[in-house]
């Protein structure tokens, strides 16, 4: 069991509407495993794979780090912004000469866009049921 944890060098969480990625990071052959499947698999667009991939591309270890994530709630372009906010966290863990390159690129930046609440007395958030003057 000792073994299992100098392995993992580092855990984050990454965050974006209202998706959760928990995400361990450690050094290995560049597989990444999202909620017990093939990241191909979990993310079927070529899109949402590059939003996932982007941290890693921009630190050069895109074949140098396993990831395994544990994403929940939203959607699948919430999910994958949460992803790449984790695994941005994760690489400043394991290597703090990294934040530079990744604070450059936005990759540490919380989204915090949220949908608004529907207000009481409305058809929506911010629409307004139509007006008669008479």
């Amino acid at each position: 069991m000792a073994t299992k944890k100098a392995e993992i060098e580092s855990i984050a969480t990454g965050r974006r509407k209202t998706a959760i990625a928990r995400v361990r990071l450690s050094k290995g052959s560049g597989q990444i495993v999202v909620n017990d499947r093939k990241f191909e698999d979990y993310f079927p667009t070529t899109d949402l794979r590059l939003i996932v991939e982007a941290p890693l591309k921009a630190v050069e270890g895109l074949g140098q780090y396993d990831v395994v994530a544990i994403c929940e709630g939203g959607g699948q372009a919430g999910q994958a912004g949460a992803l790449r906010h984790g695994i941005s966290r994760a690489l400043i863990q394991a290597d703090e000469n990294l934040r530079g390159v990744l604070k450059k690129a936005g990759f540490l930046t919380r989204d915090p866009r949220m949908k608004e609440r529907k207000k009481p007395g409305q058809p929506g958030a911010r629409r307004r049921f139509q007006f008669s003057k008479r």
